[in-house]
C-alpha cells in the first residue's frame, strides 16, 4: 500500500509539473507576442522573430499566429501569410477573419501567377461557413469566380456582398462592371446608381461608380448623361486620378458642337500632370498622344 501511495504522489507531482510547464510556456509566449506588438512598427523582422518564438512555445495560441501573419502581410510575404493562417485555421476553424486573410494572401500570389485562383475558393467558402454575414468574403469570392471564368457565380457573390454590407461602394462597382462587361447595360446602370446612392458626399470610392456609369451611357449613346457622370467623377477624384481630365476633356472634344475651350484646358492639364517622365511612355502613353492630336485638332497648342 505504501508503494502504491508513493507512486500516486509521484504521478500527481509529474502531471502538476507538466501543467505548470505548459502554463509557463503560454505566459512566456504571450509576453514575447506583446513585445513583438510594440516592435512591429519599427522592426517588422524582429517582431516576426519574436512571434515565431512565441508560436513555438505555445502552438495552440492562434491569436499569436494571426498577429504573426499580419506582420508577414506588412512585408507582403504572401506565402508566409497563407501558411501561417493555414495553421491558425486548423486551431481555430470558426474564426472567419483567419479564412478571409488566408484567401486574400492566396489571391495575391495568384495575381503574380505563383498559385492558381482556384486555391482561394475553399478558404473563402470556409469563411462564409464560419460567418454568413461576413460581406468581404462574398466580395472576394466574387472576384475569384471572375478570375476563374464563372461569371454567374461572381454575380451571385457580389449581390450577396451588397446584401450584407449595402453601404460599401466597391461591391456595387464590381457588380456593375461585370454586368457592363457581359453586355447587361440596364442592370449595370441600376446597380451603379444604387451604389452612388449608398455613398456619402465626397466619398472617394464614388469615383469608380461615376466612371462606370459614364461608360454605360456611352454604350447607350446618351452623351449628356455621360458628361454628367464624368463631371461627377472629376469632383470626387482629387489629385489621385489624372486620367479623369483626359476622359472628360476628350469627351468635350467630340460633342456636337464640341466644348473647345474646356476640352483644351482639361487636355493640357492632363498632359502637364501625366505626360512627363515615365507616364508619357508607359501608363498614359496612348492618352498622351491622343491629347496632343485633339488639342491640335481643336486649334490649340500644348
Amino acid at each position: 500500500m505504501k508503494l502504491r501511495a508513493t507512486l500516486g504522489l509521484l504521478l500527481v507531482s509529474t502531471v502538476s509539473f507538466a501543467a505548470a510547464g505548459c502554463s509557463r510556456n503560454a505566459i512566456e509566449a504571450i509576453n514575447l507576442a506583446n513585445e513583438a506588438d510594440q516592435q512591429k512598427s519599427v522592426d517588422v523582422d524582429g517582431a516576426i522573430s519574436k512571434y515565431e518564438q512565441a508560436v513555438t512555445l505555445d502552438p495552440t495560441n492562434h491569436r499569436i499566429m494571426f498577429k504573426m501573419a499580419m506582420a508577414y502581410r506588412k512585408k507582403e510575404a504572401w506565402d508566409k501569410v497563407a501558411s501561417t493562417l493555414a495553421r491558425a485555421t486548423q486551431v481555430a476553424p470558426t474564426f472567419a477573419n483567419y479564412w478571409f486573410e488566408r484567401a486574400y494572401a492566396i489571391e495575391q500570389q495568384a495575381a503574380k501567377k505563383t498559385l492558381s485562383w482556384e486555391e482561394a475558393k475553399e478558404p473563402l467558402k470556409k469563411c462564409i461557413e464560419a460567418d454568413q454575414n461576413f460581406a468581404d468574403c462574398y466580395g472576394e469570392l466574387g472576384w475569384v469566380y471572375q478570375w476563374t471564368d464563372n461569371e454567374q457565380e461572381a454575380l451571385a457573390s457580389y449581390t450577396k456582398a451588397i446584401e450584407h454590407k449595402p453601404d460599401e461602394p466597391s461591391y456595387y462597382a464590381r457588380l456593375g462592371e461585370l454586368y457592363l462587361n457581359l453586355g447587361y447595360a440596364d442592370q449595370a446602370q441600376q446597380v451603379l446608381k444604387a451604389g452612388v446612392g449608398s455613398g456619402k458626399e465626397g466619398d472617394k470610392a464614388l469615383f469608380a461608380l461615376h466612371v462606370l456609369l459614364s461608360q454605360v451611357f456611352q454604350q447607350k449613346g446618351q452623351m449628356n448623361d455621360m458628361v454628367t457622370e464624368l463631371e461627377a467623377a472629376r469632383r470626387v477624384a482629387g489629385d489621385e486620378h489624372p486620367e479623369i481630365l483626359f476622359n472628360l476633356g476628350s469627351t468635350y472634344a467630340v460633342l456636337n458642337p464640341p466644348r473647345k475651350t474646356e476640352a483644351i484646358q482639361l487636355l493640357k492639364s492632363f498632359s502637364s500632370r501625366a505626360c512627363r517622365g515615365s507616364g508619357a511612355t508607359t501608363k498614359y502613353k496612348d492618352q498622351c498622344e491622343t491629347s496632343n492630336s485633339l488639342v491640335a485638332k481643336l486649334g490649340g497648342t500644348m
